[in-house]
């Protein structure tokens, strides 16, 4: 068979909505590589958020921050951050209207707000209406919230991406306020909730991270699959040869899938790659 470069967005694809793998598809993804695939990450999360329980999944490389940022086998080759100039605004937009967020950046998570107290709120809330699965709850997702930090400096030149939580402001809102420096989405962190979102560098997206790996491997289009539920996962799933939609995806995104696959919990991943003969 000929050899596929996979991309696989973490939330909603690889991780369900309680922060864990299936084992189904920590099996598939080292399955796959064992028949000499390449699998990478693709994800709107930055390297400070890709825990030690995604990446010992294994993995040949990473596009991270939504497309900013793209590593191969740990060799960093291209990495576009937030202007400090753009982050000043945003901060003192949020700030003014009483926003909790946090700034992502390959070093770490920076709390603005009540964000990390928000970010707990959230996690022992769920794990109250999921008594049952509260162990599991807390093991993939608390490292979200013990890896914020707090009373540090935000105006800082290392931004990837930043998200936003239960905000008061509509989204629109914020899209027409930032509309020339970010693009704005809803979150695609389940647990966040409504009003949630996430602003990234204009112009700059999974697919054009994608080309640009191809590019560099000199791998073609028509080797591509990717994997994704979330409205930043579109032009990806576009782009590729094969774009599949997780069952748990957002309808916009499953329409512009070439297949829809089960969901994230139900071994979707497994169950796609099985098809496919990828494994």
């Amino acid at each position: 068979m000929m050899q596929r470069i996979i991309f696989l967005d973490v939330d909603g694809t690889l991780v369900d909505d309680h922060g864990n793998i299936p084992e189904s598809a920590k099996e598939a993804v080292r399955q796959a590589r064992q028949n000499g695939h390449l699998v990478f990450l693709s994800t709107g999360r930055s390297k400070a958020e890709l825990f030690p329980d995604i990446l010992d999944v294994g993995f040949d490389g990473i596009i991270g921050a939504a497309g900013g940022y793209i590593e191969l086998e740990e060799e960093v080759l291209y990495h576009q951050q937030v202007s400090v100039d753009d982050l000043s605004h945003l901060i003192s937009f949020f700030t003014e209207h009483g926003i909790d967020f946090y700034l992502e950046s390959n070093d770490g998570l920076f709390a603005g707000g009540n964000a990390k107290t928000r970010v707990a709120t959230m996690i022992d809330k769920l794990m109250a209406n999921n008594p049952e699965a509260s162990a599991t709850i807390e093991r993939g997702l608390k490292p979200f919230h013990d890896a914020m930090k707090e009373g540090v400096d935000l105006v800082r030149p290392d931004v990837n991406k930043i998200s936003f939580l239960g905000s008061s402001v509509p989204l629109d809102v914020i899209q027409q306020e930032f509309a020339s420096r970010f693009t704005v989405i809803p979150s695609t962190v389940a647990v966040f909730g409504a009003n949630s979102g996430e602003l990234s560098i204009p112009g700059i997206n999974k697919a054009t991270a994608i080309a640009s790996l191809l590019e560099h491997l000199g791998l073609e289009r028509s080797q591509t699959f990717a994997y994704g539920d979330g409205l930043n996962d579109i032009e990806m799933l576009e782009y590729v040869e094969i774009g599949v939609a997780m069952g748990n995806a957002k309808p916009e995104v499953k329409r512009v899938a070439d297949d829809v696959t089960d969901a994230c919990e139900a071994d979707g991943l497994a169950n796609s790659f099985e098809k496919y003969g990828l494994i």
